[in-house]
């Protein structure tokens, strides 16, 4: 895949603007997301200065993008980190530790090339790096009708919980929670911390051929 999949920086409101405008303008948009296009449209400057500064700071939220060979953005997706016992954010407060994506959009012409699959590894990653008590999961929202991603998110990995919302401005239709959990790492048994020893320490002249 000729896509890099990076950070936003703070300087980049104004591709941050655009490509958001442009999400909002998909077919799907009205169940993929909360904002109208033109909502996001009446907003100033400042707003999308603050929004991508903050964004790119990567301290309660991060935005990444991925970097077509032409220069595009080909697609987006945000996290924000949600500690238990902090205020709520969408839904209901957070019970553990945990890091929510949010804003996931593909533009079409570049969709069935891995470009979501890079966005959520690199953001997945990312929130298993953070300093601080140890992020538990990952969790998303799906409009239960969203059938295209909803086979995205699964294919990723992501599971169901069970838990679902009703959609803002239409309470009949639900979102439905998934989640990518943290992986567990083997326990160290006293036999296995024996094998990975080596059997000889390495020279110093070993060590300087590294």
């Amino acid at each position: 895949m000729d896509y890099v999949v990076r950070a936003v920086r703070a300087e980049e409101w104004a591709r941050a603007k655009e490509i958001r405008l442009a999400a909002l303008r998909d077919p799907v948009a009205s169940i993929a997301f909360l904002e109208t296009y033109e909502q996001a449209l009446g907003r100033p400057d400042v707003f999308w200065q603050e929004r991508t500064a903050g964004a790119a700071a990567g301290e309660h939220s991060r935005q990444f993008i991925a970097e077509a060979p032409d220069g595009q953005w080909a697609g987006t997706v945000s996290v924000l980190v949600e500690r238990a016992g902090g205020e709520p954010g969408f839904g209901e407060a957070a019970e553990v530790d945990q890091a929510h994506l949010v804003g996931v959009f593909v533009r079409p012409d570049h969709r069935g090339r891995g470009v979501v699959d890079a966005l959520f590894r690199e953001a997945i990653d990312w929130s298993w790096s953070l300093a601080g008590p140890p992020l538990e999961r990952v969790r998303l929202y799906v409009h239960e009708a969203n059938a295209r991603a909803e086979a995205s998110y699964r294919r990723i990995g992501f599971l169901p919980t069970g838990r679902t919302l009703p959609m803002e401005g239409d309470p009949a239709a639900l979102e439905l929670e998934f989640e990518f959990r943290r992986p567990k790492r083997p326990k160290r048994t006293e036999r296995t911390a024996h094998t990975e020893r080596p059997e000889h320490p390495r020279s110093p002249e070993a060590e300087r051929g590294r």
